[in-house]
Parts: structure tokens; C-alpha cells; sequence
């Protein structure tokens, strides 16, 4: 008797779960395809066959939605990775190099990225902040692992790391709207390796032999 019980509660959350979750993959089409301001959560809710009501049940307001679709964005990333966070070192550039490849299956959660990341720099826009944290941790990621696979007897000047990060940072970013624009001929992943690639070896190499 107990065990019929706790059944039939558990699937209502399940049921939930679900729901959810095909709204944040259709937010994720709306927002990418029209932007933030444009999409709305009529378009989201006639694409899952709820109402307007609906919708704001389960997030309770647009821009609540908004954040839970970039939160999804990231934990996609690394949902394939032990402990679901991303490693250190060298493991991380091989990770992005991965979450490259993995992107040019999901081009849609990529255009939703990409405008909604080009929208948040407009004033009060409600993904400004999440951006700018987003950022700002990344940055302490990759220059951290940066940091460990250098030669500690001979470290890149602290500035050197600095630009590093942000252009390896800048140059996925930018790729990625590149390959939306022309997936035919912008090879994502291998274009990320190469790049990533020639930014450590500047980093690394850059105080002995800088060219600019």
C-alpha cells in the first residue's frame, strides 16, 4: 500500500520535470531564434501546447525563464563530465576544444547563446549580470588552469595570462557566430583547437619571442 503511494507521488514531479524541461528547449528555439525582447512567452507556450499561464507556472515570469535557459545552456556543457564541472589544466582546453565539437550538433542552443550574450551588454536587460559573473568565472577558470601548465621556473608574464584568457575566451565566442553564420564552411571545433592552440603557445612563449 505504501509502495502504490509513493508512486503515484512521484510521477506528478516527474510529469513537472518533464514539462520543464520542454519548455526550456523551446524558450531556448524562441529566444535564439527572435531574441529576448521579441520572443515571447506566447511563442513558447503555443510550440509546447500549454497556455501563456501555463508557462509562467512553472518559471513565474519571463525573465526568471530567461535565466533557467541560460543555466541549462551551461549545464549541458558539462553534463557528460565527472562531477559535472569542468577540469583543470590541460584538461580544460581539451574540454572546450570537446564542447566545440559538441556544438556544432546543438545549433540552436549556440544562436540562443549568442544573442542573448549580445543582447545582456544593453543597459537593465535581465541577463546582464548573469553574463557578467558568467564571464568573470570563466576567466578565473581558464587562467587558472593557464597558470598550472606552465613552467613554474619560467612563468608568461601576469599580464600575458591575462590576455590569454581572454582572447582563447573571445575566440570561441566568436567562432561560434561565425559557424552560425556559415556552418558550411567554418569547421568549429578544429577552428577552436587551432586557435586555442596558437594563444597558449603565445602565452607561454610570448615574453621570450613577442612579435606585436
Amino acid at each position: 500500500m505504501a509502495g502504490r503511494n509513493v508512486t503515484r507521488a512521484v510521477k506528478p514531479r516527474e510529469e513537472t520535470a518533464r514539462k520543464r524541461r520542454e519548455i526550456l528547449r523551446a524558450a531556448t528555439e524562441v529566444f535564439g531564434s527572435k531574441g529576448y525582447t521579441k520572443g515571447s512567452l506566447a511563442d513558447i507556450a503555443e510550440q509546447v501546447g500549454m497556455t501563456h499561464a501555463g508557462v509562467l507556472h512553472h518559471f513565474g515570469s519571463k525573465d526568471a525563464l530567461l535565466l533557467e535557459v541560460l543555466l541549462y545552456r551551461d549545464e549541458t556543457d558539462v553534463e557528460h563530465l565527472e562531477g559535472h564541472h569542468i577540469p583543470g589544466g590541460l584538461d580544460l582546453f581539451r574540454h572546450l576544444v570537446t564542447t566545440a565539437g559538441l556544438n556544432e550538433k546543438r545549433p540552436g542552443i549556440i544562436q540562443a547563446f549568442a544573442v542573448l550574450s549580445a543582447e545582456s551588454v544593453t543597459d537593465e536587460h535581465p541577463a546582464k549580470e548573469f553574463f557578467q559573473k558568467r564571464y568573470e568565472t570563466l576567466r578565473s577558470e581558464v587562467k587558472e588552469a593557464l597558470t598550472e601548465i606552465c613552467d613554474p621556473s619560467d612563468p608568461p608574464l601576469a599580464e600575458d595570462l591575462d590576455y590569454a584568457t581572454a582572447a582563447i575566451i573571445a575566440v570561441m565566442d566568436g567562432l561560434q557566430i561565425q559557424w552560425l553564420l556559415a556552418p558550411d564552411q567554418i569547421r568549429l571545433a578544429k577552428s577552436s583547437a587551432f586557435a586555442i592552440d596558437a594563444i597558449l603557445v603565445a602565452a607561454i612563449q610570448g615574453h621570450r619571442r613577442r612579435v606585436l
